[in-house]
């Protein structure tokens, strides 16, 4: 087998001979301006193509070298006309006697899972019920109107604001999810509708950027919770995470921050200004650095709507104070539930797992119930999510008993917890994290 395991079969029925390659020949192909990736014991090479993946360069990239077949049936619901679009990518196919799974991945595991999805696709658990997401969307108007009319007959006291303000926080916070529905690709048949109704939402109804959050949001479900592939544990000398950052940085003299109080500063600089400070500039800088002109302009729809309906009661500078209340008070919402599955859960570099090990390492569960539900955006669902994105979240119930059934017969742990439980563990794994950094400066 000569050329670093590429083979090439005859030609037959007139068409070009297929080359056939060896994992090891694949897994040299992962670098930037030379990514090659299998689906289906297929071989693309994805070099030129990743510039205009929708998904952003970063998180095809994050697959180069690598078996993406789980990640490419996760995160597209029309299979069939994403293929158009890698046909002339198709360089050849696996050799015959290579695994369909790279680097020792768990086959069992990586069939168990696809039987599993085989499954909840034929239980229809992929179908949408639009009734659910109209009222969804319909109860975001309503809180918007209410706050509204809340300043308009009450005044602008102390009261009415903070009542308005925490309307507004509630409407913001519920769009989020609804955005998230859009943005997954969830809620219609057709791709485009979704993408169309994720840039309302998530513009005209939120103020963000659309583009925005699928680049980042993508890698963190591709790659959840490995260092330089999920943005979501980029905390940037901030905090330390999991069991094996604190120890490198502690082992290297790292000190930007004072990390064994990591779990007391995180109550000052995590929640209160995610979305206000951190989220608010990036949004922004993404879209003026990448001329994203079209979010931009979704945004601006946005606060040109929010000032006509607040300056005449507070004033510009009153109407800021008050968008930035309901900033802050939203983010504190978003943070505690989009951490309390992931922080307390395994964070490392890349290991190379399948697709269910990968996801069940990084998620875990919150315990179902209607406030549950309605305050999380069901993704007290995490695990099912993680699985399978595409999923319309009204489905993630239903699906559930058949992932844990999957994961008891496999022995892969699948956890949940008591709301209450999920946030104790965020600051839980912020101190043991930063205690293992202390020791690690101190003694190592």
């Amino acid at each position: 087998m000569g050329g670093g395991g590429k083979q090439t079969e005859p030609e037959s029925n007139g068409e070009r001979g297929c080359s056939v390659y060896t994992w090891e020949e694949v897994q040299r192909h992962s670098h930037r301006g030379d990514q090659w990736l299998v689906i289906d014991r297929k071989v693309y090479n994805v070099t030129d193509w990743v510039k205009r993946h929708p998904g952003g360069i970063r998180l095809i990239s994050h697959y180069a070298g690598e078996d993406a077949t789980d990640a490419f049936a996760a995160f597209h619901p029309e299979p069939d006309f994403v293929r158009k679009f890698l046909k002339p990518l198709l360089i050849g196919e696996l050799a015959p006697s290579e695994p369909s799974q790279d680097r020792q991945k768990n086959a069992a595991l990586v069939q168990a899972f696809r039987t599993l999805r085989e499954e909840v696709e034929r239980e229809g658990l992929f179908q949408t019920q639009p009734l659910f997401f109209c009222l969804h969307l319909g109860h975001i108007l309503l809180l918007e109107a209410l706050a509204l009319l809340l300043v308009w007959n009450w005044g602008t006291g102390w009261i009415p604001t903070l009542l308005c303000a925490m309307i507004l926080a509630t409407s913001q916070s519920q769009a989020g999810w609804l955005q998230h529905d859009f943005g997954h690709l969830s809620v219609f048949k057709k791709s485009c509708w979704n993408h169309l109704l994720h840039k309302f939402v998530i513009g005209h109804l939120k103020g963000a950027s659309a583009n925005w959050w699928n680049h980042r949001h993508f890698q963190h479900h591709a790659k959840p919770n490995i260092f330089s592939k999920d943005p979501d544990v980029n905390m940037l000398h901030t905090f330390v995470l999991g069991k094996i950052q604190p120890v490198e940085y502690g082992i290297k003299k790292l000190k930007y921050l004072p990390y064994h109080h990591q779990h007391q500063y995180f109550f000052f600089i995590g929640p209160p200004m995610l979305i206000p400070v951190y989220f608010h500039i990036q949004i922004m800088h993404t879209m003026f650095s990448r001329r994203d002109w079209v979010d931009l302009a979704w945004s601006m729809t946005y606060y040109l709507r929010y000032f006509c309906c607040y300056v005449p009661f507070y004033g510009f500078f009153g109407s800021m104070m008050l968008i930035s209340f309901v900033r802050f008070l939203e983010s504190h919402w978003f943070v505690w539930v989009t951490q309390m599955n992931h922080i307390p859960m395994d964070i490392d570099h890349e290991k190379h797992q399948d697709w269910l090990t990968m996801q069940l390492n990084a998620t875990c569960n919150i315990e179902q119930s209607f406030f549950n539900d309605w305050f999380s955006g069901h993704l007290n669902f995490q695990i099912e999510h993680h699985l399978f994105p595409t999923m319309p979240r009204h489905n993630y119930w239903r699906a559930a008993p058949l992932v844990r059934a999957v994961c008891e017969k496999h022995g892969v742990p699948y956890q949940v917890k008591t709301l209450w439980q999920g946030f104790c563990d965020v600051v839980g794994s912020l101190k043991e994290s930063g205690e293992l950094w202390l020791d690690a400066y101190l003694h190592k």
